[in-house]
């Protein structure tokens, strides 16, 4: 049920706009900035199908796409149509040309894919852990919100090292699925976490994105659960936003930190002044209004515009100013060709302490796509880092040290 506007949020609006229109912001520029900063905020509760579907052969098995940043990627991957009441499986490029993409079709899984006009790819490409061939249980973590959904897929002949998902902005569990094959062959159980406002976990009061300046508690809900199931030794590792909620679980809490032994970040979000720089100018919007929507989700009287409970600080959440803080090995996977999240705060990460991370650049991929990109490069990064976090992080601190 929507929240009714009060006296308080009356007041917070015009605060917000007096302060946007003092900053010297447009009428028209505040108008965009408080739509793109609620959009940041909030939950999507639907996908832009932005890939057009020209034409289906289900008896040679392929499909013609128009040509897109995404139709063209290489690799494998899901693809959603009909507003995700249908799945396919896409197979690698076969041809293209300036107009149109011919790709395989790896396999439909439901819907009527030979009557799509439209769809999205999804770098997912499994739907759930029953498609991996190993054994799986639903789990739930307690969390302060309530229960929140987990799956745990453990190693062969059981194990005390944990390996933690946690998912992107807009993701859901199955996005850590490509990390558990490698996870398994290496003797690591894997627990995929949910986490408030993602569709699966308790909302929060205001269902609201923290950027991971609260998403983090439930991290460590999901580290306290691995301890007391027998977890000796712990990886987190986050995709996309999930880097940012890894990093600030780190960085807050002293439980996570007592049984952690080294990080992983695929395609992280670092910097979120410069990710919104960068997104705004992608959307086509006037170049600055990401400092301003960074302004507007940290001003005292926004929670009327965003629905925000409260204000988020971005560069409160900035890893990087806190990189002295770290004392764990991390591995750092981040494409230069992303399109989302840029490259740069990664860099940077990297850059502040080189003693502790292993920074890892690919090209061509898309954000949070490397391994569809290439799995086999991506799955022996995660394999080999795992392999040595099973031997405390002096040991993966002696593997740096003798490659570099």
């Amino acid at each position: 049920m929507a929240r009714r506007m009060g006296a308080r949020d009356t007041l917070g609006i015009a605060a917000a706009a007096i302060g946007l229109l003092a900053a010297g912001v447009t009428a028209a520029g505040a108008i965009i900035a408080v739509k793109f900063a609620r959009q940041v905020v909030t939950p999507p509760t639907s996908r832009v199908e932005d890939v057009r579907i020209s034409a289906v052969d289900l008896a040679s098995g392929e499909v013609v796409l128009a040509a897109s940043d995404d139709s063209r990627m290489r690799g494998r991957y899901g693809f959603w149509f009909e507003h995700e009441s249908g799945h396919v499986r896409l197979g690698d490029v076969v041809a293209e040309d300036a107009r149109l993409v011919r790709r395989r079709i790896e396999r439909v899984d439901f819907g009527r894919f030979d009557r799509a006009a439209r769809g999205r790819v999804n770098g997912w490409y499994h739907l759930g852990p029953w498609e991996l061939g190993h054994a799986y249980e639903n789990v739930v973590v307690e969390t302060a919100l309530g229960p929140a959904p987990a799956w745990f897929v453990p190693a062969e002949g059981g194990s005390d090292r944990w390996i933690i998902q946690v998912h992107g902005r807009g993701a859901k569990r199955q996005e850590g699925l490509r990390a558990v094959e490698p996870a398994w062959e290496a003797g690591w159980n894997t627990l995929l976490v949910s986490y408030r406002n993602d569709g699966e976990a308790p909302e929060s009061e205001d269902r609201r994105y923290g950027l991971g300046g609260t998403e983090w508690a439930d991290v460590v809900a999901a580290t306290r659960y691995a301890i007391e199931h027998g977890a000796e030794r712990i990886v987190l590792m986050g995709w996309s936003m999930g880097g940012a909620i890894v990093l600030q679980s780190v960085l807050r809490s002293e439980e996570v930190r007592e049984r952690l032994v080294a990080v992983v970040l695929d395609s992280p979000a670092i910097d979120w002044v410069d990710i919104l720089r960068f997104q705004g100018e992608a959307l086509g919007f006037p170049r600055g209004l990401g400092d301003v929507v960074s302004r507007l989700i940290g001003g005292p009287w926004s929670g009327g515009l965003t629905g925000l409970a409260a204000p988020i600080d971005v560069t409160d959440l900035d890893p990087v100013a806190r990189a002295d803080e770290f004392d764990m090995p991390m591995l750092l996977m981040h494409s230069v060709d992303d399109g989302f999240v840029p490259i740069d705060g990664s860099r940077r990460l990297a850059e502040a302490r080189p003693d502790l991370i292993e920074f890892e650049v690919f090209e061509g991929a898309r954000h949070t796509k490397l391994w569809n990109h290439d799995p086999e490069r991506w799955t022996g990064l995660l394999r080999g880092w795992l392999e040595r976090s099973a031997e405390g992080p002096e040991r993966i601190q002696e593997e740096a040290e003798i490659v570099g």
